[in-house]
């Protein structure tokens, strides 16, 4: 009898070893590749997990990525397994976020669980994913919002919209840009002539046109905390916001801190966020305003150059690696520059 209880107390742990296995290989992190015109999925050591046979694959959320196969797109797991079959047309603001996702199929929106089933059928021109539980769309061109039961939040009274992040939402009304929260009330004053997301509390916005306006930081009442005035002036990430300073023909970027000191030189030509604790610059000349055939290289939050190699296009971090382009070859590589991955690998 004891040994009965004994074998059958391995065939559990076994078991549950194989599961944790399997739950494990699942929450992997996986990033997409392009190989010869398909698309496939590595994990970090830069090992092939999907094969490269897809004709597009998107990032991994919340467990799940699109991929486009027969001209239409449908949602595989972390093991590769089409999931929802690929029976939706291809533009549209398609991943999983807050556990539904936007598709499109025959000219009409609807949001699906990750089982495929139909939970929300929008009347709408348009529909966007969730984010923070709300999602927008658009109704004889004004943007609305719906919350998860499809019921309609705030109406449709804005000519532009975007998604929901830190509690706000920017909104365009009458040519101007204010700040609207979940229940539609007004919390920052339609003033703006542009506008993006708040990001660690903060967002930048800018009066006046888009070559001679100028931008600063406001917080979540409207107060203006960091005042610039900058020429240009970028979102906060890690910490550290990318400004220009001077016009967009001649002007150089450089790094900010949340007390609006420049933290790193306005040295560069162009400038990305910071993501993952790295920042894609380039010192590539400028010619009337625009970079021809710049060379991207990585500095981390010091300012210093810890990727010399150039990359063909801007290219940032996210879980520790970067998709880059040296000579026309694509790459994935870590934070020390080595390539964990090159397109034609077999491994």
């Amino acid at each position: 009898m004891k040994s009965i209880n004994l074998n059958i107390k391995l065939s559990i742990l076994i078991l549950f070893g194989l599961l944790c296995q399997s739950t494990v290989k699942s929450q992997e992190s996986l990033y997409p590749f392009s190989d010869k015109g398909k698309y496939g999925y590595i994990n970090k050591t830069g090992k092939v997990v999907i094969p490269a046979t897809y004709e597009f694959g998107e990032k991994f959320y919340e467990g799940m990525a699109i991929v486009k196969t027969g001209g239409k797109r449908g949602f595989i797991d972390g093991t590769g397994k089409l999931v929802i079959p690929a029976q939706y047309d291809s533009k549209v603001d398609s991943y999983f976020s807050d556990g539904l996702a936007c598709v499109k199929q025959g000219g009409k929106f609807t949001y699906i669980d990750k089982t495929g089933k139909v939970i929300i059928e929008p009347k709408c021109d348009f529909a966007y994913k969730f984010s923070e539980g709300i999602a927008r769309i658009q109704i004889d061109n004004k943007f609305s919002f719906i919350d998860k039961t499809g019921n309609q939040v705030i109406k449709p009274l804005y000519e532009g919209g975007f998604d929901f992040k830190e509690g706000l939402a920017r909104v365009k009304l009458n040519g101007k840009w204010g700040f609207v929260d979940k229940t539609g009330k007004v919390v920052v004053d339609f003033k703006y002539d542009e506008t993006f997301e708040f990001s660690e509390g903060l967002t930048n916005v800018r009066i006046g046109d888009e070559k001679t306006g100028k931008w600063s930081y406001i917080d979540k009442t409207g107060k203006t905390v960091i005042p610039g005035p900058f020429d240009r002036a970028y979102t906060f990430s890690d910490g550290m916001a990318c400004v220009r300073v001077g016009d967009y023909k001649t002007g150089k970027f450089g790094y900010i801190d949340k007390t609006g000191k420049m933290v790193i030189a306005a040295n560069y030509t162009g400038s990305d966020s910071f993501y993952d604790g790295m920042a894609c610059i380039t010192s590539s000349p400028l010619s009337g305003g625009t970079l021809k055939d710049a060379k991207w290289q990585y500095i981390d939050k010091t300012g210093k150059i810890v990727v010399s190699r150039g990359s063909d296009f801007v290219a940032h971090f996210e879980k520790g690696l970067a998709y880059v382009s040296y000579d026309g070859q694509l790459n994935y590589i870590d934070k020390t520059g080595k390539a964990v991955w090159t397109a034609g690998d077999k491994k």
